[in-house]
């Protein structure tokens, strides 16, 4: 069996590729250059109607998304936000850079919020994001639940979830405000971007003037004049845009989307089949109502001390699979400790204990049978010869 190599990146489709030589030759690549029909504007266009959404704006990244959305519910400064504790540092920075403080709770073994936890802390809250953290949907009617009898709205950072449902909703239409990524490891691959979506007019309105819709730019947004107007020279501009560039790398993308996440979704749960014949290895099945949308899949190591969990990681890396382990990498980005620009930073025993045997590996949903063979390969063999015991049969 050959081993793909699972961090390459797939090429952009041929489809942008006219649009792309045409936004050279004229070197029109600022959004709001053009009287109508730009890139970036069609892009939007196009998100919201396949998402279901009145709204979208598309910025410079997710992480400026969520930035946003915060700015654009008004809150006061030093509110409180509160996230899970297994999240991307961008998420509790993005509370920062709004002039917010993260409130952190913890989350259990399957990579979801644990709710008594959250309803514990939510009446310390002035707003919520719920990161759907590696494409893992806690349970949204719980939170959306708690979060309407507290008065207090919902973000959802869905930076990694673009195409996956939740009782036949999509994830990002859930909460007041959605924001999804374009950066190279998601779904649709742009380097760099993000995008938000909303049905809320006055919340829109200020997130496209904070965006950057200087002067009278925003008229170039369908939302009602008058709710811009009544923002006008009131709010900052932070200069989040996106180019028109990026989007022409970003729409031929949207018509794949059905596709890729079917066949993402059968690379998982082949490999998750293979995963769970090892008892030293768990896959956390999805919760009841969840449809799930990954290129990566993650596992927790049962059983095994701290040694022999950093032994397996070794193990399948030097045979060709790269396994991050959340809280024995370091400096991971994803390990809550690691955020030491947050004043008075909580310790999360539950959390912490999962990311200590939490293993994450890329799955690029382009993957054929035979290379998803060879994945589960390495990864069962790894952990046979750690833990000195036959190695399952792989399909």
């Amino acid at each position: 069996m050959t081993l793909p190599d699972m961090h390459a990146a797939e090429p952009i489709p041929d489809a942008a590729r006219a649009e792309i030589d045409r936004l050279l030759q004229s070197g029109d690549l600022f959004r709001y250059t053009a009287a109508s029909d730009a890139p970036v504007a069609l892009l939007e266009a196009e998100f919201a109607q396949l998402m279901g959404s009145k709204y979208a704006l598309a910025v410079s990244s997710c992480s400026a998304a969520l930035f946003l959305s915060l700015k654009a519910l008004d809150l006061p400064r030093g509110a409180r936000v509160l996230i899970p504790g297994f999240t991307f540092a961008a998420v509790p920075s993005s509370v920062v850079h709004a002039d917010c403080v993260p409130l952190l709770c913890e989350v259990d073994e399957t990579y979801r919020i644990d709710l008594d936890d959250f309803a514990a802390k939510l009446p310390q809250a002035d707003a919520v994001i719920i990161s759907h953290m590696r494409g893992h949907t806690s349970d949204m009617d719980a939170i959306l639940g708690l979060c309407g009898a507290e008065g207090v709205p919902v973000i959802e950072d869905a930076a990694h979830s673009l195409g996956t449902l939740w009782r036949g909703q999509k994830i990002g239409t859930i909460g007041k405000v959605g924001c999804f990524s374009f950066q190279s490891y998601k779904m649709v691959n742009a380097g760099e971007g993000g995008i938000l979506i909303t049905d809320d007019a006055d919340l829109v309105a200020r997130a496209i003037i904070m965006s950057g819709a200087y002067e009278h730019n925003w008229k170039k947004h369908p939302v009602l004049l008058e709710t811009f107007s009544r923002h006008q020279n009131k709010l900052p501009l932070y200069n989040l845009r996106l180019n028109n560039l990026s989007a022409a790398l970003i729409r031929p993308q949207l018509d794949a989307l059905p596709q890729r996440v079917r066949d993402g979704r059968r690379n998982h749960d082949y490999v998750a089949a293979q995963l769970n014949q090892s008892p030293f290895i768990d896959v956390p099945a999805p919760l009841d109502g969840e449809e799930r949308a990954p290129d990566s899949i993650q596992f927790n190591l049962v059983g095994l001390d701290d040694a022999t969990v950093a032994a397996f990681a070794r193990t399948a890396d030097t045979a060709g699979v790269k396994v991050q382990v959340f809280g024995q990498s370091a400096d991971n980005a994803r390990a809550f400790w690691n955020w030491q620009f947050i004043e008075d930073l909580p310790e999360l025993p539950q959390t912490r204990a999962m990311l200590m045997r939490a293993c994450d590996v890329r799955l690029p949903v382009r993957l054929s049978m035979s290379e998803l063979d060879a994945v589960s390969e390495v990864l069962l063999g790894a952990i046979a010869q750690v833990t000195a015991t036959p190695h399952p049969a792989v399909a």
